[in-house]
């Protein structure tokens, strides 16, 4: 899944669950449950640092789409506060296994790599390059159809 999908769900459940200590486990948890669903990547190997240099781009953009989309829909429906503060909680621990992953990839710090392994290995049904996993539409309709019903949930 890209980053704004997993935000915008993490947003979603924030907008409905007013407990931030059971928000924050259902987040990751939806996390990886999204990320067993078929999607595209559009991360093609973060092996090289030549790799890393040609994809930051996409995470930053991923990233930004997703804070202007739930920044939008703060300003417009103006939720209390304890509201904001769990969107934005929520947005932040969905992304959270990425997070960790990206760091993984790029520092290889060894005490991430339990973490990236069970992320990886075990959420992501279908392996690295995979064509259930190239960046086309048909990977992505799980992506939009998340990303549609999350938005029409932070809109009630």
């Amino acid at each position: 899944m890209i980053l704004a999908t997993h935000a915008l769900t993490g947003a979603a459940l924030g907008k409905f669950i007013p407990n931030p200590w059971i928000l924050i486990p259902i987040a990751i948890a939806a996390h990886f449950a999204m990320d067993y669903l078929r999607h595209g990547e559009y991360v093609e190997s973060f092996d090289s640092r030549t790799a890393f240099k040609n994809t930051w781009w996409k995470i930053a953009l991923d990233i930004l789409i997703a804070g202007v989309l739930i920044g939008l829909i703060l300003y417009l429906e103006s939720p209390p506060l304890p509201t904001v503060r769990n969107m934005l909680l929520g947005g932040f621990f969905s992304t959270f296994p990425d997070l960790l992953t990206v760091l993984f990839w790029k520092f290889k710090w060894s005490w991430l790599a339990p973490i990236y392994n069970f992320h990886a290995a075990t959420m992501h049904r279908y392996p690295r390059f995979a064509p259930e996993r190239e960046w086309n539409f048909r990977n992505s309709l799980n992506d939009i159809l998340i990303s549609l019903a999350c938005l029409i949930f932070l809109f009630l």
